[in-house]
Parts: C-alpha cells; structure tokens; sequence
C-alpha cells in the first residue's frame, strides 16, 4: 500500500491458511474469492497463513536515499507544501516519497528526513525537484541496488528502545488550503508530543505518506483487496510513532499516542465541516500503522466489514482467533 515500493511492489498469488480445526485450504482469489479477499489486509481473524505465494517482479539498479533538514518553521511550510503537491500531482509512478519529522525531545534535536525512492536508475528531471529545492542538510541519494537502498537506512533503528505507532488518513487539501491544514496537523503533533518531553529517551515522529489515487488504481486492477480504496481520492496516510526507553513510562506514552491520533481526527472532520477538506471521502486506517486500540474494521467500508465478518463466522464460528489471539478484532 505504501507509495514507497513503487510499482515494483510484490502480488500475492496464494495463501496457505490453516483454520481453527485444524484443516488446511489452499486459498486463490479464484476458488476462495471471499477468504482471499479477506485475508488481503484483514488481519489475524481467519486463521494462520503459513506460507504464501508471490508473483514477483524483476528490480533492477534504483535511486534513492534521505534528504535531512533542520525543521525551522520556513522549512516546514516549504516541505509540506511540496508534499501536498507530489501527492495531488504524482509526478511519476515509479516515484515515492514519505516525508517523516523527528523530535528528540530531552535533546531538542528537530529535523526532516525524506525517503526518497524511484523505481530505476535516476529520476527524470522534475520529479523531486520541489524537495531538493528546499536545501537539505544532508543528501545521500544516489543510484544502488533495492537491498544497499533499505539496509542505508537502518541507521535510524534506534536499538533497545520500547515502540508504539498509531495511524489517521486525511483527504488531501486543496492548494488554497493547505498550508492551514497540514500546518494544523504538524503543530498539532508537535504540541501534544512536549507532553511527554521527560519521558526517558523519548523520540516523536510523523511520517506524511502519500497515498495518490493512481496507487488505489493499481491495486484495483490487480484484483482489488478489503481496504479497497478509492479510486478518484488522493489521501495522505500520517504515521505516529513514540520510541522510548523503559516499560514503565508506557502508561503515559499509551495517552500520548491517543491524543495524538484522535486530535488529528478531531482537525480532519473539522475541517471537512468547514469546507477546507472534502466532505464524504473514504478514509481507512492503514493497518499496519494502527495502534491496538484503533477502529481499523469500524473505518473499512461497511460492505468490506461485512465480508469480513462472513468469513470469520465461516472459518471460525467457535471464535478461537478472536478469543486467543490479538490483533484488531471484527
């Protein structure tokens, strides 16, 4: 789902699914066409897939890297103003981009990091051209193989440390307003991440992926899946995450993370109300990202929740997944 795989992004073909008693199904969209679906971002509520079966795709030399920047205020506005703009416009479908601020509140380190990613040798001209322009710090994007890619980035694994990570999805804003809406998103995170600036090594990140309707095209003719996206919407998924360094601060960082996700939220619907965002658009939770207590079935579509539960009543009517295993539950 996620912009940064391009369309080099693998297919699954086949699932092996072991039920609740034991029995074991082969499932293809063909023989199982609801359990296949189902099981295409749906979660643990069906049974144990044990292997899977992917089409893959050859993948060649790509380009790709980080771009750093001090996250001044001028910075700021000219970064989400770019992203709101790579996103209406998707300059190339080879192109991906998630666009991540980091606070290292006891440090008071403050800065951008872009992933950059293109889906061949070197970017045409253009494509990242309004990033670029802003005047990273650092640049370390350069042409290399997928693998040299994603291990370059393991230098912001930050090792030892306690994790959680929520979700929210907003339309995305019109140029006339975006500024007032993603602004509002930013400084939103930013003012309810001081909140916890005497947690023990604490770390807040969002992270603004773009989720264009080209992508929801894509994944339509491929065959389609429960989160089934719109096809005529641009979104943008905000990733949230908290790193920190003792158990013992969980409690405070649990709240943390729900005021984070719920006032974003709150700031889309308001400002849909207002005539800022587009009223009536579609808007899932990307389940990856989700926090445990998030709604992630309650934001499917009401017609993709009900096949769901179809399928769990008819894979597991005794409720063994639901009443042994976590995971978001229907």
């Amino acid at each position: 789902m996620s912009a940064e795989y391009g369309w080099a992004a693998n297919q699954v073909l086949e699932y092996t699914l072991v039920l609740a008693n034991a029995s074991i199904l082969k499932v293809t969209r063909d023989n199982y066409p609801d359990i296949f679906t189902a099981l295409t971002a749906g979660g643990n509520n069906f049974g144990i897939v044990t292997s899977y079966l992917l089409q893959v795709y050859p993948q060649g030399e790509v380009w790709g890297g980080n771009l750093v920047f001090n996250a001044t205020p001028e910075t700021t506005s000219s970064l989400l103003a770019a992203l709101r703009d790579f996103t209406e416009n998707y300059p190339d479908e080879k192109a991906g981009i998630i666009m991540t601020s980091e606070r290292t509140l006891g440090t008071l380190v403050n800065i951008w990091i872009l992933f950059l990613y293109y889906n061949g040798p070197e970017p045409p001209p253009g494509v990242f051209d309004k990033f670029l322009a802003v005047g990273p710090n650092i640049n370390s994007c350069k042409t290399q193989s997928m693998a040299d890619l994603v291990e370059g980035n393991n230098w912001a694994i930050v090792k030892g440390s306690v994790y959680t990570i929520g979700t929210e999805t907003t339309p995305v804003p019109s140029e006339e307003h975006g500024a007032e809406v993603l602004g509002s998103y930013y400084d939103h995170w930013v003012n309810v991440s001081n909140s916890a600036a005497f947690v023990t090594g604490v770390i807040a990140s969002i992270a603004f992926q773009p989720l264009p309707k080209s992508i929801a095209r894509a994944a339509k003719a491929k065959g389609g899946d429960l989160i089934d996206l719109d096809t005529e919407k641009d979104l943008l998924v905000i990733e949230l995450d908290y790193s920190f360094s003792f158990n013992s601060d969980y409690e405070k960082i649990d709240q943390t993370m729900r005021d984070t996700y719920e006032g974003l939220r709150t700031r889309v619907q308001r400002f849909q109300e207002q005539g800022k965002l587009e009223k009536g658009v579609y808007l899932p939770l990307f389940m990856n990202d989700c926090f445990y207590p998030q709604d992630y079935f309650g934001r499917l579509r009401p017609e993709g929740k009900a096949l769901a539960g179809r399928v769990t009543e008819e894979l597991d009517p005794n409720g063994v997944w639901r009443d042994r295993t976590g995971g978001f539950k229907l």
